[in-house]
């Protein structure tokens, strides 16, 4: 059976506060989903996040009007948001930061046709590596979401790959993105703390997010090395 969802009007409630559809699937007797408001295993789920900073002013505001923000912002706005979305639509909300963890990732390359960048974060052929997923809405009914036939990814088309040779840190390979030398050449002060990350910044594909956006992920990054 297929839910009677108006895909239309699920994107224009995302647009309100800056975020959109980022593609979805049905689930296979093959796949272990999780359940969306019942017991039973969700049918079909739909990712939302954002491309670009489209965020930024929605968060800004809302944080703003809090007397205490919170010590995850934006895990909290996100949640905020997301769950009367889910509620208005009959689904469930789930997110990446919180446990059980769900395959967020593999979701997103299943949903939008993405592959990894040489950084490890999802290349996007419109938006490059300034992109979020900032949760999931589960359904116990069908929705008609398909991922795109055939999709491209850019990385592979790049000439001379600039995000390699942009990091400071040597962090970015061909083999893997080296996240040590990263948080080390963060932790000693590197050129990365004030101006974000060189790499991300070198890539062609996108636009990057604003000063302060980019100064906010670099805090919180920082943050994550220093509970380590």
């Amino acid at each position: 059976m297929t839910e009677d969802v108006r895909i239309d009007e699920l994107d224009a409630v995302l647009a309100a506060h800056g975020l959109i559809r980022r593609g979805g699937f049905a689930f296979t007797e093959a796949d272990t989903a999780p359940p969306a408001l019942g017991d039973m295993p969700a049918r079909s789920v739909i990712l939302v996040g954002h491309g670009g900073g489209s965020i930024w002013p929605h968060f800004r505001a809302w944080l703003a009007a809090l007397d205490v923000p919170p010590d995850d912002p934006l895990d909290t706005w996100s949640r905020a948001v997301i769950e009367p979305v889910a509620a208005r639509f009959g689904a469930r909300a789930v997110f990446p930061f919180e446990k059980p963890w769900l395959p967020f990732q593999q979701w997103a390359i299943r949903a939008e046709g993405l592959k990894p960048s040489p950084l490890g974060i999802l290349m996007h052929p419109e938006f490059g590596l300034w992109h979020a997923y900032r949760g999931a809405l589960l359904f116990d009914v069908d929705i008609p979401v398909h991922p795109p036939a055939n999709p491209i990814h850019v990385c592979a088309l790049c000439d001379g790959k600039p995000c390699m040779n942009a990091c400071p840190a040597g962090a970015v390979t061909e083999a893997a993105f080296d996240v040590a030398a990263c948080g080390g050449y963060l932790s000693s002060g590197g050129a990365c703390r004030d101006a974000g990350c060189l790499a991300r910044a070198a890539c062609p594909v996108g636009r990057p997010y604003g000063a302060a956006q980019t100064a906010f992920h670099m805090t919180a990054r920082l943050r994550g090395l220093d509970g380590q």
